[in-house]
C-alpha cells in the first residue's frame, strides 16, 4: 500500500476490502435517521460519531461495533488527520466504517476534507443524506421556511466562516436583498456581527427572527425577536449552541406553539432500565408522547449455563399437559432452541400454552402460537389461580429465568400437579452504570425511572443507592412496588395494567394531572 500525505493509499493492483459510509443522523430526534442510514449502521464495524448525534441513533449498530465519539464533550480528542487515518486504516483492514454526522453530512458538516482523504486513499465510500436543521426547524416549530406569499427561496448561511477559505467573505448586501428566508447555522456567537451587517445593508430592523435551539430534541426551545434585537435576545436568554436562526417574514406567520412541544411528555426525561434487547418498543412509545428517553439496563439476559434441561424437555413435550411461560424472554429462548434440535413448532401440538400476560402472549403470537390461557391480572398468583383447578394429575412444564418467585410452582404442586421447571435464560445484574447516566441522576436531571420487575428494582438499588430517590420511580406492578418499598424506595406511580403500555399510561396520567 502506498502512502499519500502520510495516509494509506490504494494500490492499483488490489481494491480496498472495506468501505466508508458518511451518514446523516438528523438534528436530534433519533427517528429522523433514514432507513438507508439505519442499514449502514447495522453492518458497521466502526462508528465515528459527532457529539451532536443523539445516542439513541447508535443503538442501530451491532454490539460488537467500536464506537468513537468526536468533537466537544467527546471521550476522545482526535484531530482531523487522525480521524481520516482511523477511517482509512479500518477500511483497508476490511471493516465497514460509518462516519455519523449530525444533520446532513453535506450541509456545513465539513465532510469535504474527509471525503477527499478517503478518495485519495482509494477507499470506496457512500454518502447518505440526512435531515438538515433548517428543514427540521420548519417541521418542529411550524415555521414554514417557504411560503407562497412570503418566501419562494431559502438561503442556508454559516455564521462561522473559516478565515483561510479561498473565497470572498459573505456578501451581506446580497443577503439583505435576498427575497426569501435566510437560515443561519452556527450563528449564535456571531449574531451581533451578521445581524448588524445585514442592517447596514438595508435589511429592515423589524424583520422577524426565530432562534430554534436544540431543534427536534426533547428540550427544544424557540425564541422570537427581530433582526435588530437578535443579539440582545441571545445575551439576555443566555442562549448557547446548537441553534439555527430563521430570518424572514415567514416567522411572523406561524403559530406560537408547535405540535412537537405540545406532546404530553415533552420536557420529561425518562430512564428505561429494561434489558437492552427489550428497550426499543417501550422507548419508542415514550418518545411518541414527547419524552426524552435514556437507557440504562439494570439487568442483562444471557443463555443458561447448561441447555441440557431445556433440550431434554423439548425432546419430550408430549409428556406434558401444559407449557407455562412467565416472560417473553422465556418464550423466545425456549422456542428458538427447537430448530437446533432438528424440530419445529409441530412439537407443541400435544400441549396447551399458558402466558402470564399479554406481552408474553404477544411473544407466542410472533411464532404463530396462540396462548390457551392468559389470566386477567398479569401476575404469578393470578396465573396459578387460573391453572389450579386443572392441576390434579396433570404435568406442567414451567419455562423460567434463573431467578424469580416460586409462587406458581408451589401452588400448582400443592394442588396436585406434577411440576417441572427449566431455566431458559439467565437474568444477570449489570455491574456498573453508564457514568453519564449516573451523573445525570445525581444532578437531578432525570425525571422518571421505570422499574419493570423485582429483579430490576434490586439491581437499581445496587447501581445507584440513595441517588435513586432523586427521580420519580414508576412501577409496573404491586409486586414490583412491594420490592421497591422493601428496599426503601417509594414508587411515585404504579401501573393499573401491568404492561409497558400500562406503565406509560401511569406516567402520563401523573404528568398531565
Amino acid at each position: 500500500m502506498r502512502q499519500h500525505n502520510g495516509l494509506p493509499r490504494n494500490s492499483s493492483a488490489q481494491p480496498c476490502p472495506g468501505k466508508v459510509f458518511f451518514v446523516g443522523a438528523g438534528p436530534g430526534d433519533p427517528g429522523l435517521v433514514t432507513l438507508r442510514g439505519v442499514h449502514c449502521l447495522r453492518q458497521a464495524d466502526l462508528v465515528l460519531y459527532d457529539y451532536l448525534v443523539n445516542a439513541l441513533v447508535l443503538r442501530h449498530s451491532p454490539p460488537s461495533a467500536e464506537m468513537v465519539g468526536l468533537g466537544h464533550h467527546a471521550t476522545k480528542t482526535i484531530d482531523q488527520e487522525a480521524i481520516n487515518r482511523l477511517m482509512i486504516e479500518a477500511a483497508w483492514a476490511g471493516k465497514t466504517v460509518v462516519r455519523l454526522k449530525g444533520g446532513d453530512p453535506m450541509v456545513f458538516g465539513r465532510s469535504a476534507e474527509e471525503i477527499q482523504a478517503i478518495e485519495s486513499a482509494g477507499v470506496p465510500f457512500e454518502i447518505v443524506p440526512g435531515v438538515t436543521a433548517a428543514t427540521a426547524a420548519a417541521a418542529y416549530t411550524g415555521i414554514s421556511i417557504t411560503h407562497a406569499d412570503y418566501s419562494s427561496a431559502v438561503a442556508l448561511v454559516t455564521g462561522q466562516e473559516r478565515h483561510s477559505k479561498g473565497a470572498p467573505p459573505l456578501d451581506y448586501a446580497a443577503l439583505a436583498r435576498f427575497p426569501g428566508t435566510v437560515v443561519f447555522y452556527m450563528g449564535v456567537t456571531s449574531a451581533a456581527r451578521w445581524s448588524q451587517a445585514m442592517l447596514r445593508e438595508g435589511k429592515p430592523a423589524e424583520t422577524p427572527v426565530a432562534i430554534v435551539r436544540r431543534c427536534s430534541w426533547t428540550d427544544q426551545s424557540t425564541y422570537r425577536c427581530t433582526l435588530a434585537t437578535v443579539a440582545e435576545t441571545i445575551a439576555a436568554e443566555n442562549i448557547r449552541p446548537p441553534a439555527v436562526i430563521l430570518v424572514g417574514e415567514v416567522v411572523a406567520h406561524a403559530g406560537r406553539d408547535s405540535w412537537f412541544t405540545q406532546r404530553p411528555l415533552f420536557g420529561q426525561r425518562i430512564l428505561v432500565t429494561r434489558p437492552r434487547q427489550q428497550v426499543e418498543a417501550f422507548a419508542d412509545l415514550l418518545a411518541d408522547y414527547g419524552a426524552e428517553v435514556l437507557v440504562q439496563p439494570a439487568i442483562e439476559i444471557a443463555d443458561p449455563h447448561d441447555w441440557t434441561p431445556v433440550d431434554r424437555a423439548l425432546g419430550r413435550l408430549d409428556e406434558y399437559d401444559w407449557v407455562v411461560f412467565s416472560s417473553a424472554n422465556g418464550v423466545n429462548r425456549f422456542l428458538d432452541r427447537l430448530p437446533r434440535l432438528g424440530r419445529d413448532l409441530r412439537a407443541l401440538a400435544p400441549v396447551k400454552l399458558a402466558a402470564i400476560g399479554p406481552g408474553t402472549a404477544e411473544a407466542l403470537a410472533a411464532y404463530r402460537l396462540r396462548a390457551d390461557l392468559v389470566p386477567e391480572q398479569y401476575r404469578a398468583e393470578a396465573l396459578a389461580e387460573a391453572l389450579v383447578e386443572q392441576a390434579p394429575g396433570r404435568r406442567f412444564l414451567l419455562v423460567r429465568a434463573s431467578r424469580g418467585r416460586e409462587v406458581l410452582a408451589e401452588r400448582l404442586a400443592a394442588a396436585g400437579g406434577a411440576v417441572e421447571q427449566v431455566v431458559a435464560y439467565q437474568s444477570l445484574d449489570v455491574a456498573q452504570p453508564d457514568p453519564d447516566i449516573a451523573a445525570a441522576l445525581r444532578d437531578g436531571r432525570i425525571d422518571w425511572i421505570t422499574v419493570t420487575s423485582s429483579a430490576i428494582a434490586k439491581s437499581l438499588g445496587r447501581l445507584f443507592g440513595d441517588d435513586l430517590r432523586r427521580a420519580k420511580l414508576a412501577s409496573i406492578s404491586p409486586i414490583t412496588s412491594e420490592t421497591l418499598r422493601s428496599l426503601g424506595y417509594a414508587p411515585a406511580v404504579e401501573a393499573t395494567e401491568y404492561t409497558m403500555n400500562g406503565l406509560a399510561a401511569a406516567i402520563l396520567a401523573s404528568v398531565v394531572t
